[in-house]
């Protein structure tokens, strides 16, 4: 089944995420949809709950709130939203529960927590930021739910819907914004949109949250983190350049903003691995931009950053895909990532924009080449030259086919 956006006039398919809530149905635990604000978490359970009527669901079976309209104002408290679920799961059929935006409800978590323990509900909740999954519901509700991280689109999906077959152009394309909904519109309308949602998530989800007094310094901070993407941080280093510019913010402010700009979903981060040693570091992380076409809207475009800008959707692929996504170190080189699954499957991979001068080809092979383990080692490149290789075992292959792949 696909998903629908901009009134049927386009279909998305994206069946993973679906497929999550098909294997979840019924299962005694809380489904948890997070992700970054629009992208795409509403339409899914939408397209689930098509799913379920077809199943022979009656529709009197299926309770779907969306915090974030007025109509639902008056549920924005744990125990009015309890109450009203309550009488509304009378009898002895099974009910599914929508619980959209629920961030919005004060202490929801003790409402879902009780919702839970009666065994005719089904629940299924989204929410908007990080903080919603933190405190007193990760400790409430332990063991209790399954998360599907959601993002915007991935290339894959983008592709499937446009009619140009370049597959270089559409990647042109492809970096304006990933969105669902902002494919659909022109490029005026487009900015429009993302400024919507840049205003929204900092607004609503970091400043009210976090009491931000100041809100011109954290847009300094997320201006500065997206410029930078792909490039080492430490708290350190982003003071002392707000410093240079005037802006003098303690290390405590600066790491609690970007603390808050994580929980927002606007940016991810990839923590320092020593692959020899296999110890992660608490310092100099690199962060990445959950769209493209915000971090152009607010860092603007720079000719430098093709390669950062590959960087970033090879990271947030490697997230679609189930891996834990860290930046190697060996022997004081960088693998631009190290890729891990629970299951003990890792993968070690460079990025880069060309390396069709043989300099930059042995640079990025040197640090892949000093990893002795078994696993997969693969170079990721726009060339037009010579795009598939293989170098004793690492493979060279173009990162627009493995992302279609």
């Amino acid at each position: 089944m696909a998903q629908s956006w901009n009134k049927g006039q386009i279909v998305i398919n994206r069946p993973e995420y679906l497929n999550f809530l098909k294997n979840w149905k019924d299962e005694d635990v809380i489904k948890v949809i997070s992700g970054v604000r629009r992208c795409g978490k509403s339409k899914l359970f939408e397209i689930y709950r098509q799913y379920l009527i077809k199943k022979g669901i009656s529709p009197k079976q299926i309770i779907s709130i969306n915090f974030e309209e007025f109509d639902y104002s008056d549920l924005q408290t744990n125990e009015s939203l309890y109450a009203y679920l309550k009488k509304q799961t009378q009898g002895g059929q099974k009910f599914y529960v929508f619980l959209d935006e629920i961030q919005n409800v004060v202490n929801f978590e003790k409402a879902v927590n009780s919702l839970f323990l009666k065994k005719n509900i089904d629940i299924y909740i989204t929410g908007s930021n990080a903080y919603f999954l933190s405190g007193e519901l990760a400790t409430l509700l332990s063991g209790r739910y399954v998360e599907l991280k959601m993002l915007p689109l991935s290339f894959k999906e983008f592709a499937s819907v446009k009619t140009e077959k370049n597959i270089r152009a559409l990647y042109n394309e492809y970096l304006k914004t990933s969105f669902p909904y902002a494919i659909t519109l022109d490029d005026e309308k487009q900015q429009q949109y993302l400024e919507g949602i840049y205003s929204s998530v900092v607004l609503k989800d970091i400043v009210k949250r976090l009491g931000v007094a100041d809100v011109a310094i954290l847009e300094l901070v997320i201006k500065y983190l997206y410029a930078e993407t792909g490039n080492f941080q430490n708290i350190n280093k982003i003071s002392n350049t707000l410093a240079s510019y005037g802006n003098n913010v303690s290390n405590k402010t600066i790491a609690r903003y970007i603390e808050g700009i994580e929980k927002s979903m606007l940016i991810y981060k990839a923590q320092r691995y020593n692959v020899k040693g296999r110890k992660i570091f608490a310092n100099n992380a690199k962060y990445y931009a959950v769209d493209n076409g915000l971090r152009r809207l607010i860092a603007g475009d720079r000719s430098e950053d093709y390669g950062h800008i590959l960087e970033n959707i090879v990271y947030l692929e490697l997230l679609r895909r189930g891996y834990q996504v860290y930046t190697g170190i060996v022997d004081n080189m960088e693998v631009d990532f190290l890729a891990k699954k629970p299951n003990g499957e890792s993968l070690y991979i460079q990025v880069s924009f060309n390396t069709e001068k043989e300099e930059v080809l042995k640079r990025e092979l040197r640090s892949l080449e000093a990893i002795k383990d078994q696993h997969s080692k693969l170079l990721l490149t726009m060339d037009e030259i010579l795009p598939e290789q293989n170098f004793n075992g690492i493979i060279k292959t173009n990162v627009l086919k493995w992302l279609l792949a």
